[in-house]
């Protein structure tokens, strides 16, 4: 077994209980309140932000230029790929990126990413900065394909270009290649580096959790 495949094995429980947040069981049912979906989609959007900077961290801490790649291409995929649809929602909600800069994030929103810039800033180089994504990225895909299953009707409601988004080949693609590109990092890494990375992927990922319960209650400072 991997070390990635380890920290997955070890934190699944609280991927199941993502999975069965209200938020996500009603988003899957197609009766998710579109004020709380509102919400996220702007609260994920705030959250994107401070999720670049920890890439940023990465490559000042860079030692070689894979480890730059791989940042750029980490960077890259949430723009491009996660950003379209997240711009296309926040379109419908008569929103965009440049309206709702100023908005605070949500104190569920602002533990997480400080977590993850902390472990990036703080950490000795790329091991602890992929800690601090990895969760959001996998789990997204772990979660999603389970809720597709529960729910395949959920192509039929609002919510699918999200559900679609993290169900795709090209996002299990990806996530697979930078789940490779950290068990090759990480492999040579002493037992007291590998347990600190461990519990920054088991923080990261109970931050997953709140990110999800605070979804549930929606945003009451937008228009």
């Amino acid at each position: 077994m991997t070390f990635t495949q380890e920290l997955i094995e070890k934190n699944l429980s609280v991927w199941q209980q993502c999975l069965d947040s209200p938020f996500l069981q009603q988003l899957g049912a197609g009766t998710l309140d579109e004020a709380c979906f509102k919400g996220y989609i702007v609260d994920d959007s705030l959250y994107l932000r401070e999720y670049a900077k920890v890439f940023a961290w990465g490559m000042t801490k860079a030692e070689d230029l894979d480890a730059i790649r791989t940042y750029y291409s980490l960077l890259s995929f949430v723009n491009e790929g996660e950003g379209a649809t997240r711009l296309v929602y926040l379109n419908r909600y008569g929103l965009d990126d440049h309206s709702i800069q100023h908005l605070p994030q949500r104190p569920e929103n602002l533990a997480y990413t400080g977590c993850m810039i902390k472990a990036a800033r703080d950490g000795k180089g790329a091991p602890e900065c992929m800690m601090a994504c990895l969760p959001c990225m996998v789990s997204y895909q772990w979660i999603f394909q389970r809720l597709l299953q529960q729910y395949p009707n959920v192509r039929e409601t609002p919510f699918w270009p999200l559900v679609r988004d993290y169900t795709s080949q090209s996002y299990e693609q990806a996530c697979q290649s930078w789940l490779a590109y950290t068990d090759r990092i990480c492999q040579d890494l002493d037992a007291e580096r590998k347990a600190q990375c461990s519990e920054i992927f088991r923080e990261c990922s109970l931050h997953e959790l709140h990110f999800w319960e605070m979804s549930l209650q929606p945003r009451t400072d937008l228009p």
